[in-house]
């Protein structure tokens, strides 16, 4: 019976021999491979960050330039220059101001103490002052609702609509609200009425102005998601422009609410109704310890408006 022989251990040791530094050769190519990869990869990248086609630092190409000290010393001279030049043509100077000096400590002795028995008199006009602020502050913001959209480039999209209607804008808050009271106290006669109107007017200008800036950087997909499933303009504008502008819009009415308080504390001098009206009477009899009083009174009444302002501005944001 033939019987085939097996393979001797010797030949088994041969075979693996012969076998392993074959794997061994593969795992070593493998490795090579990947470690030349790796190199010729980061050498790519090194030399596209460190050059570019025109010989330069590829980080430095896009970073701009820091501005030579010869630009900020000339900057510093132009601007010394024009305030010497404005100081010189309004005739300031601080002798002028060290000579009035004296007058000055004259007045505030005159000043202080404050009559505080008149504050009872000043207690109305205050209020009727607050009213002038609050219903000017409304209406302004509601006449310029409709024209921001108008003035906004990326609702209008066209030129011939927001050009025009920016120009008026720009035409109306130009006039400063002393002159707008004046205006209307010449057509509607003394009282609260022309200061209304004048702080209407201004307060319109200023809102409209900041609300069309604000809604020109909103986010247009929501519109453009709206758009595409067929709604309407008005349902664009309730569901895609007012959720992004609403508190941008709070913030500004609440502002332009605190400058008119100011405002139409002064408006009363040309006639305009309010505590301005004190203002002037006082002023006029130089009854500076009045004055003083009106003065502390507007100032309390600001600044706890200011702080119910914040406070309501950090709840409504």
């Amino acid at each position: 019976m033939h019987t085939n022989p097996r393979p001797s251990t010797d030949t088994k040791t041969k075979a693996g021999a012969n076998i392993a530094p074959s794997a061994d050769a593969h795992v070593s190519t493998s490795t090579d491979t990947k470690t030349n990869t790796n190199a010729y990869t980061n050498a790519n990248i090194n030399a596209s960050l460190s050059t570019n086609p025109s010989g330069q630092a590829g980080f430095n190409r896009n970073w701009p330039q820091a501005p030579s000290k010869l630009r900020h010393y000339l900057t510093a001279v132009i601007i010394l220059l024009l305030l010497w030049g404005s100081a010189v043509d309004t005739d300031a100077s601080w002798g002028k101001l060290i000579q009035g000096s004296p007058n000055m400590l004259d007045l505030l002795r005159e000043m202080f103490p404050p009559k505080w028995s008149y504050f009872d008199n000043i207690v109305p006009a205050m209020l009727e002052t607050i009213r002038m602020a609050l219903i000017g502050t409304t209406s302004g913001a509601i006449l310029a609702v409709p024209v921001a959209l108008l003035c906004a480039s990326n609702l209008s999209r066209s030129a011939w609509i927001y050009q025009p209607v920016r120009f008026l804008l720009n035409l109306v808050r130009t006039i400063p609200d002393l002159l707008l009271a004046a205006i209307f106290v010449a057509i509607f006669g003394l009282g609260p009425l022309p200061g209304i109107m004048a702080l209407t007017v201004f307060s319109f200008g200023l809102i409209a102005k900041l609300t069309y800036e604000a809604l020109e950087t909103i986010d247009r997909g929501p519109l453009e998601a709206m758009t595409a499933v067929g709604a309407t303009p008005v349902q664009r504008i309730a569901f895609g422009v007012v959720p992004q502008i609403q508190a941008h819009f709070i913030s500004y009415v609440l502002y332009t609410f605190e400058i008119n308080i100011r405002a139409a504390a002064v408006l009363g001098l040309v006639g305009a109704g309010g505590i301005g009206h004190y203002y002037e009477v006082t002023l006029g009899f130089l009854e500076y310890d009045k004055t003083c009083m009106i003065i502390l009174f507007t100032l309390a009444v600001v600044l706890l408006i200011d702080y119910a302002s914040t406070k309501l501005r950090e709840k409504l944001l």
